[in-house]
């Protein structure tokens, strides 16, 4: 494994920490399908979240949420269809991006952003 899957695993844990200690229930990690990966779908009393952990290391330019750009979100969006079809619930379906920063010292904090993107996407127009 690389440093930087080795980075973004240990990001995924501290979301998930995090989306523990604020009553979400974790249904599964790395949601792949032929279009995309999902990070986490969790999900709370209201809605199914499907979450994308974007893990920076010092002083970025930009924010991590930056990095999830039309292209990733629409594989989201795909790759959470997918899923809802098979799995059928009446929890409102919500699109969230946790950025994980590290320090020097390795201390993890996160700033978790509800509603990052929305699903309804033009997913079939390609740009």
């Amino acid at each position: 494994m690389t440093d930087k899957k080795k980075l973004g695993a240990k990001g995924e844990k501290f979301v998930i920490k995090y989306l523990k200690s604020n009553k979400y229930k974790i249904l599964l990690r790395n949601y792949t399908t032929a279009y995309g990966e999902v990070d986490i779908i969790a999900c709370n009393s209201e809605n199914i979240v499907f979450v994308e952990v974007k893990t920076r290391t010092g002083d970025t330019l930009l924010p991590p949420r930056y990095a999830v750009d039309k292209k990733k979100r629409r594989r989201i969006v795909v790759s959470a269809n997918i899923f809802l079809t098979k799995y059928k619930t009446v929890l409102q379906p919500r699109f969230d991006v946790a950025e994980v920063k590290v320090d020097e010292n390795g201390k993890m904090s996160v700033n978790y952003i509800e509603h990052a993107f929305g699903y309804k996407l033009d997913i079939y127009k390609e740009n």
